[in-house]
């Protein structure tokens, strides 16, 4: 053990209290534990409901107030809880003590270990808050360069810039663990910081083997928790995924934080709210949801120093409507949004983009100047070919009518190539341009 550690190590210890209070179970409602005694014990912070007969003690957090008693919400499931049990309170807000050890590791939302690779490094790191406030509006770099991100279409007609923040709208089923995957493997960030919250049981595997991938996993930390967990164990993943980017991003690490999906993380918050007699308001999310949202999503953004975190938040929209409440907010607070169209991957379009309807706010200074007018005209002979195809396709449309309208149908197939990618393949910025630029000059 070198002197850090030992420092570390006695820092701890000197942190342990003499004496702990403890409040008592006087009675269950639900999701929530109603205990007394712990009536000096902060929103949000940690208690310990202490097991008996053989059962673990259980983990909790204080979610609200009511009729002399503290209201707690259990991070795992309740049966085993009686009343007259201890509980006992953590004085400090919570936070996770974060190191280089969890790279290409794969963690719950309290940090433990899911991958069978063994325990992480108790010591080292920095200790991160998990509810940590966004870095001062006016100390924060401004957004930097574009991101190779190894996609062709985010290359080239909705570019990424280190330190913005995207959100990708989608149904079920469109391909947005997909399209995350190839970010993971193919992007040039220097850590990948991967949350998934609410993900089915069944395809956590597959995401890590079949999209991740080793090379993808090696430099990546990935928190999950899924659906089946309790809803304020999400909400924790939540907060761990961003307390883990900050904390490469403090390193100076050029970070790429992907979640999916704000909608779980939302409907989760509203569990939670609604167990607390938070009064239900739009669509029967509680207030708090949105509240929370702009709280988490302005985590992530360009640092105060050298690191930033560019990240991809993706949002399920129920029915494809973009205007439902959870998209609506998401979209106002982030700097773009990706739609994935089911009809396209119902065609095998692969990833399956709808550039019309998508929007990238840093196009301006992403994009070179020779850049931008050749995202101009792609988009242009986009609209123009989806504007006139069902004439096109029932033969209505005569050739030679409008001469923009004859250049979209020559160009489209080929602009169609350019746009698709299989997961395993990998597009530099350089040939993402050149490939798109091919187009035009044949």
């Amino acid at each position: 053990m070198d002197f850090a550690q030992l420092t570390d190590l006695t820092a701890q210890a000197r942190a342990l209290p003499i004496a702990r209070r403890y409040g008592r179970v006087v009675g269950v409602n639900g999701l929530v534990v109603q205990v007394a005694g712990l009536d000096k014990v902060a929103l949000g912070n940690r208690a310990t409901i202490v097991g008996q007969r053989g059962v673990p003690d259980l983990p909790a957090e204080v979610i609200g107030y009511g009729q002399g008693t503290t209201m707690l919400m259990p991070f795992g499931p309740m049966a085993g809880i009686g009343a007259g049990q201890q509980v006992y309170p953590d004085e400090a807000p919570p936070s996770q003590r974060i190191n280089a050890s969890w790279l290409g590791r794969v963690v719950n939302g309290l940090g433990q270990p899911l991958d069978g690779g063994g325990p992480l490094a108790p010591l080292g790191g920095s200790i991160m808050p998990l509810r940590a406030p966004p870095p001062p509006a006016f100390t924060r770099q401004p957004v930097g360069p574009m991101l190779d991100t190894g996609v062709r279409v985010l290359n080239t007609l909705l570019p990424l810039c280190e330190g913005q923040r995207l959100g990708i709208f989608a149904g079920s089923g469109v391909g947005k663990s997909v399209l995350m995957g190839m970010l993971a493997r193919h992007s040039k960030a220097d850590v990948n910081v991967i949350g998934l919250i609410g993900e089915r049981g069944k395809e956590l595997n597959e995401f890590l083997h079949e999209q991740l991938g080793p090379e993808g996993l090696a430099r990546s930390v990935v928190i999950t928790a899924t659906s089946d967990e309790t809803p304020l164990l999400k909400r924790q993943a939540a907060y761990l995924t961003l307390a883990v980017a900050e904390f490469f991003r403090d390193c100076g690490y050029k970070v790429l934080l992907m979640m999916d999906s704000v909608t779980r993380l939302a409907q989760a918050q509203r569990e939670i709210g609604l167990a607390a007699n938070e009064p239900p308001t739009t669509r029967g999310y509680t207030p708090s949801v949105f509240a929370e949202l702009p709280r988490l999503l302005e985590r992530a953004g360009p640092g105060t120093g050298t690191g930033n975190i560019s990240a991809i938040f993706t949002v399920l929209v129920e029915g494809s409507d973009m205007e439902e409440p959870v998209a609506d907010a998401v979209r106002g607070i982030l700097d773009g949004h990706i739609v994935l169209s089911r009809e396209l991957a119902e065609r095998g379009h692969f990833p399956a983009v709808d550039v019309l309807q998508s929007v990238s706010r840093m196009v301006p200074k992403c994009l070179a100047a020779e850049q931008i007018p050749l995202v101009q005209r792609t988009r242009r002979l986009l609209a123009t070919y989806n504007d006139m195809a069902e004439l096109i396709r029932l033969g209505a449309y005569t050739q030679g009518a409008d001469a923009s309208v004859d250049e979209a149908i020559a160009l489209t197939p080929s602009l169609e190539k350019v746009l698709q990618q299989l997961p395993t393949e990998g597009a530099s910025q350089a040939e993402s341009w050149a490939a798109l630029g091919q187009v035009f000059q044949g």
